[in-house]
């Protein structure tokens, strides 16, 4: 018998626990995100007493344990559990599983209710959590009260099979399970008659057959390359935001592809492509900066388009795609639809590993292809040129510079606004196999540093790449601090507000934009890290960058601050971004 039954022999609410937790362990959960709170104490208890197989962390803020849970279950693939109390609790989970859903990133949320005697009668801490979420989860259900009926505990297990599934498959995501309890909810006699257990319920036989397997069949027939791929000698391939489990396999294939039909690839600052330069020699990284240059972006004209993944973030790309209305294709295993632009597009719901790669003779010349090339290599030297020569401390060059120095395969969450923008402006092709993370699911700044520290759990020593509102946004993240295991280095761009708003045309007018857009915060970082007990330095040097960068920490969380100049910086972007590719031409 388990050392677990004997508590789970003391009442209904807790076998019923015990049940849950025991059928998660199986499939292969290891990771639980507890909040506190009364009403769901049975869950607490039994994922307490599996702590052995199952890491059991207690954060205080819902919203901040959602995200962290969210970076958890964006660095190890596998679903990750949150469990909250009645009442609103559970409300501060939904940004997180908004980005869960978009993002496909598996999540199991089990919020704990009062049972139905106890609703819509101003019962405390109540609120409608049936479809709290709307149609954001990937399935989403209430479970029976608890009852010690062996049948009732069969369907409370398979149950929780089908969650694990569909929090999988067909596309992962976030499902959400409400669970009621009536009191006792301590582990106490409650009066059920449970002798009949000891005889008639035998753990071993419940639970067998459920183990550690992937949820879904592996295809087993490959996609082949449509004859008019073939045919076309001006197409390019567009690897967009992509954050795959097996990042060296994903651009493996994406670099068969584009040899193969001998069609470059525009390869997104989120891409792992970039990461993993020395596999695609026909990689592009400047085609934001090059269609800057209308001239270049009308020769550059293409005739198809494979995207791979969802659209880059460049606006520059966008409007180009739009105005030359090439035939497209979107290569995505989701049922998603991730055309914005609603162009002639067709839906291929496969993984690029999934095409099948063939040796073609191609009887047509690669012109095109070559003035990309050509092309790429001005503008990344005049790039490099450019920020090398750059002393004073402003935000673009840091996404530059880190791009070249991070430790090898280092873990990289990048926050939304301008650090996302200009690591697609900038993010230097390397070898470092950095491993790039990110919400771009619904692209908000909320929780940026609670997912950054649930990537770094456990993981290979971290960064974070934030500007200072999205960074403060998220402040309750540091209560993590002493359940979290590992290092996060926190790279802050401070510029005192929004500075993404100065690029936008209401910066000329103000009022009121410094108070509504720019909203700056004023806030001493050395004195908030020492809050939270948290190591804050200054940096005023690249030279200090670099070697604070490399080699990183181990353990604990740092935070450091290069300030900057948010209108000068947006100035720099506005005067240099249309240069770099001024004065390139086509032969």
């Amino acid at each position: 018998m388990f050392d677990l039954m004997p508590t789970a022999y003391r009442n209904v609410n807790q076998l019923w626990a015990y049940i849950l937790t025991e059928t998660l362990k199986r499939l292969g959960l290891t990771c639980a995100i507890i909040c506190p709170g009364s009403r769901s104490t049975p869950l607490a208890v039994a994922f307490a007493q599996q702590v052995l197989e199952i890491e059991a962390i207690s954060i205080l803020d819902e919203r901040s344990a959602a995200f962290f849970a969210l970076g958890q279950a964006k660095a190890t693939g596998r679903p990750v559990v949150l469990v909250c109390t009645s009442g609103t609790a559970g409300a501060n989970f939904y940004p997180a599983v908004i980005e869960a859903s978009y993002s496909r990133v598996p999540l199991l949320i089990l919020t704990t209710d009062r049972p139905p005697e106890l609703r819509d009668c101003h019962s405390g801490q109540t609120v409608d959590q049936l479809r709290l979420y709307g149609n954001y989860p990937n399935w989403q259900t209430e479970l029976a009260l608890p009852s010690a009926d062996l049948g009732m505990l069969a369907y409370l297990r398979q149950t929780v099979i089908h969650s694990w599934q569909r929090a999988q498959t067909p596309t992962k995501g976030p499902v959400h399970l409400n669970i009621p309890f009536r009191d006792p909810l301590a582990p106490l006699p409650d009066g059920t008659d449970l002798s009949y257990l000891q005889s008639q319920f035998q753990p071993e036989d419940f639970f067998a057959g459920i183990g550690n397997t992937t949820p879904f069949a592996i295809p087993d027939s490959r996609f082949s390359i449509p004859q008019e791929w073939k045919e076309c000698d001006r197409g390019i391939i567009i690897a967009g935001v992509a954050q795959p489990q097996q990042p060296q396999e994903y651009c493996r294939a994406m670099a068969h592809l584009s040899q193969t039909l001998k069609w470059p690839v525009l390869a997104e600052g989120l891409s792992p492509v970039r990461n993993y330069a020395e596999l695609n020699p026909y990689l592009i990284s400047t085609y934001d900066l090059i269609l800057r240059n209308q001239q270049l972006a009308k020769q550059l004209a293409p005739e198809m388009v494979i995207q791979v993944g969802e659209m880059p973030t460049s606006k520059e790309l966008r409007t180009w795609i739009d105005a030359t209305q090439p035939r497209r294709w979107v290569i995505d295993p989701s049922e998603q639809n991730l055309d914005p632009l609603h162009g002639r597009t067709t839906h291929l719901r496969i993984s690029v590993e999934d095409i099948k790669v063939e040796e073609i003779n191609l009887s047509f010349s690669s012109d095109y292809l070559q003035q990309w090339c050509d092309a790429e290599a001005k503008v990344r030297l005049v790039v490099d040129q450019t920020m090398g020569k750059i002393d004073e401390v402003i935000e673009s060059k840091a996404a530059w510079l880190i791009s070249q120095i991070l430790p090898p395969g280092t873990p990289l969450f990048i926050a939304n606004s301008m650090p996302v923008r200009d690591v697609e402006y900038f993010w230097k092709p390397n070898n470092l196999g950095v491993r790039s993370y990110f919400n771009r699911g619904a692209n908000g700044i909320d929780g940026t540093l609670s997912t950054a520290l649930g990537i770094a759990h456990r993981q290979q020593s971290s960064v974070m790449l934030t500007g200072d509102l999205a960074l403060l946004h998220d402040t309750n993240g540091f209560l993590i601090r002493n359940k979290f295991v590992g290092h996060l280095t926190i790279l802050l761009i401070n510029n005192n507000g929004g500075g993404i708003f100065e690029m936008l045309p209401i910066a000329k007018f103000d009022p009121p934009f410094e108070e509504f857009f720019g909203t700056p915060q004023d806030i001493d970082f050395a004195q908030l890290c020492a809050t939270y007990n948290v190591q804050h330095e200054l940096i005023t040097s690249w030279e200090q960058l670099q070697q604070k960068l490399n080699p990183l920490p181990t353990q604990g969380i740092r935070v450091l601050e290069l300030q900057t100049n948010r209108k000068a910086d947006a100035k720099w972007r506005q005067d240099n971004l249309n240069k770099f590719a001024a004065n390139i031409t086509m032969k």
